[in-house]
C-alpha cells in the first residue's frame, strides 16, 4: 500500500469513473466535476436501467455516461478511476489496459484531493462514519467555514429538489471532510490533520487487522477524536501523547460527554459536558444513542477545526440526517416503514436497539450486502439480531446482494435463518426480495414498525417505499393513503 505522503499533486488529466454510480465513486466524480474537471464514466447499473434519475443527475453536471463496453475510454490521456467491484475483464478496463491509461483506485483519486487540502478531516471507524461526515460538514457549513464533504450516502440538509444525490459538498474553505474506508485497507492512503475513530468492531477484517489500520491512522493527526466507549478505540488512545487525544464518551468519564440524556423516537436531547467549559443544552433531529455519539465525535472535530464549542452545539442542532440512516419512508394504517443502512453487527443493535427504545412489533427485511460479509460475520449476525429481536418481532432475509463474478457461497441467508430459529426468533427466508417484502407487506398491522435494513444495493429505498405503498393499498385500507 503506498505511503500517504507519496501521493502527487492531483492531476488535470479528463477521469473516467467505471463504475461511477457507486456510493463511494458518485460523491468523488461530483466533486472533480464541480472544480472544473472533465468527468465522464459508466456503469452497469446504468446498462440495465437501474435507478435513471441518478444518472440523470450526473448528467445534468455535466458529467459524459457511456455503456459499460469500452467506448467511454477513447485516449491515453484519461485517468481511468475504477471501483472495487469491477472486474478486469470489464471491457472498459480491457479498453484501458490496451490504450495504456493511467490507473487510479477510487481511494488513491481521493486521497490526493484530500491530503492535498489544508484541514482534512477524517473520520474512520466500522459503523458511523457517514453519519458522523455529515455531521461536521454540516456544522462547518452551518457556521460558514465552507467546507468539501465527501460522503458514502446523500445528505438530506444538501439535498434540493435540483441536487437530489447530495452525497458530496464542495466548498472553498480550508476544511475538506471525508469518511475513509477500512474494508480495503485503503485508510492507509489518507494523512489527516483531524483524525476521527468512532469504534472497531468486526465487519470486513479481523479485530487484529482493523487495530492496526485505525492505530496507523490516528498516529498521522495533529489530533485524534477517539470513542472512548468503544473498547478496542479506547485501547488505541494509549499509542498517542495524551495531548493529541480528545476522548468522548456516553458512558464513562471523558473530556467530551453527554449527560441527562433523553431519547425521542425519531430525535433526541443531552447536555454536551466538556472538561473546562460549561454545560451546553443540544437537541438533535437523528434520534439513538448511538447518534449522541456520533454528534460528540462530531463537535469535537468540529472544535478540534477551529470551531467554538457553543458554535457547533447549536449548529448540530440543524443536521437532519443522511437517507438511509433510520430514514422515515412514511406512515400508513398505523404502521411506520423505515429505510436503513444497517448491514454489520453494529450498526444492526444499534438501529434495533433505537426502534425497542418504544413500543411496537418490529418486521425486518434484511438483505445481505453479499456473501463474503456472510461468511465472516455469521456468528456475529446471529448473535446481534437474536440479542436485539423481542418476542413478536418477524426477521425476513432474502438472499444476499448479488451483481455477477466468481463467489465462493459458503455461508447463505438460509443459513443465518436456521442459526436464528435455534435460538428461538422468527426468522424466514424467503429468497426473492420482492417476495420477501410483500411478505413483510402482508404481515403488518397498526402499531408495527417496519424496516429494510442493508448496504451495497440502492435499490433498498424503492423496497421500502414498496412496502409503504402495498401496506396503504390493501384490500380495506383504500382511501387512507401514505403520507
Amino acid at each position: 500500500m503506498p505511503d500517504a505522503n507519496s501521493q502527487t499533486e492531483p492531476s488535470d488529466k479528463p477521469a473516467f469513473f467505471v463504475g461511477i454510480g457507486g456510493s463511494g465513486m458518485m460523491p468523488l466524480a461530483m466533486i472533480l466535476a464541480a472544480r472544473g474537471r472533465s468527468v465522464a464514466g459508466s456503469d452497469r447499473s446504468l446498462d440495465q436501467s437501474r435507478l435513471p434519475a441518478k444518472f440523470d443527475y450526473l448528467r445534468d453536471l455535466g458529467v459524459d455516461l457511456f455503456p459499460q463496453d469500452g467506448s467511454g475510454i477513447t485516449s491515453p490521456d484519461q485517468i481511468v478511476v475504477a471501483s472495487a467491484a469491477i472486474e478486469a475483464a470489464v471491457p472498459d478496463m480491457v479498453t484501458a489496459e490496451r490504450l495504456g491509461c493511467e490507473r487510479r483506485t477510487r481511494a488513491e483519486m481521493l486521497a490526493e484531493l484530500f491530503n492535498d487540502s489544508t484541514m482534512p478531516i477524517g473520520v474512520a471507524g466500522t459503523s458511523g462514519k457517514s453519519t458522523v461526515t455529515g455531521m461536521i460538514g454540516w456544522i462547518l457549513h452551518a457556521t460558514n467555514r465552507d467546507p468539501t464533504v465527501m460522503n458514502g450516502a446523500v445528505m438530506k440538509n444538501f439535498a434540493t429538489p435540483n441536487a437530489p444525490f447530495a452525497s458530496s459538498l464542495v466548498g472553498g474553505g480550508d476544511a475538506f471532510v471525508s469518511e475513509v474506508d477500512e474494508s480495503d485497507g485503503s485508510i492507509a492512503l489518507f494523512a489527516p490533520r483531524v483524525a476521527v475513530l468512532n469504534n472497531v468492531s468486526l465487519d470486513h477484517k479481523s479485530l487484529e487487522e482493523l487495530n492496526q489500520l485505525f492505530g496507523d491512522f490516528i498516529a498521522k493527526a495533529e489530533v485524534a477524536v477517539i470513542n472512548l466507549d468503544n473498547p478496542d478505540g479506547a485501547a488505541l488512545t494509549r499509542t498517542l501523547s495524551e495531548q493529541r487525544v480528545v476522548g468522548f464518551s456516553i458512558n464513562a468519564d471523558a473530556e467530551v460527554m453527554a449527560t441527562g440524556i433523553e431519547e425521542r423516537p425519531f430525535g433526541a436531547a443531552f447536555t454536551l459536558a466538556v472538561r473546562d467549559h460549561d454545560p451546553i443544552p443540544v437537541e438533535l433531529q437523528v434520534p439513538g444513542r448511538h447518534n449522541i455519539s456520533n454528534a460528540l465525535a462530531a463537535i469535537a472535530a468540529a472544535h478540534a477545526a477551529g470551531v467554538a464549542l457553543d458554535e457547533a452545539a447549536v449548529a448540530i442542532g440543524g443536521f437532519t440526517g443522511l437517507r438511509r440512516r433510520f430514514e422515515l419512508v412514511g406512515e400508513t394504517q398505523g404502521v411506520a416503514v423505515l429505510d436503513d443502512f444497517g448491514h454489520n453487527p453494529d450498526k444492526i443493535a444499534a438501529t434495533l436497539t433505537t426502534l425497542h427504545a418504544f413500543p411496537g412489533r418490529l418486521l425486518v427485511l434484511f438483505q445481505p450486502h453479499g456473501y463474503g460479509p456472510l461468511k465472516v460475520m455469521r456468528r456475529e449476525l446471529v448473535e446481534a439480531f437474536a440479542a436485539n429481536l423481542k418476542s413478536g418481532d418477524v426477521l425476513i432475509l432474502p438472499d444476499p446482494a448479488y451483481y455477477g463474478g466468481t463467489v465462493e457461497r459458503e455461508v447463505t441467508s438460509a443459513d443465518i435463518v436456521a442459526d436464528l430459529v435455534a435460538k428461538g426468533c422468527d426468522a424466514r427466508h424467503i429468497a426473492d426480495r420482492t417476495e420477501a417484502a410483500a411478505a413483510i407487506a402482508g404481515l403488518a398491522q397498526g402499531g408495527d414498525r417496519t424496516i429494510v435494513m442493508g448496504a451495497r444495493d440502492d435499490t433498498l429505498s424503492q423496497v421500502a417505499g414498496d412496502i409503504l405503498a402495498a401496506i396503504a393499498e390493501r384490500p380495506g385500507d383504500a382511501g387512507s393513503g401514505a403520507s
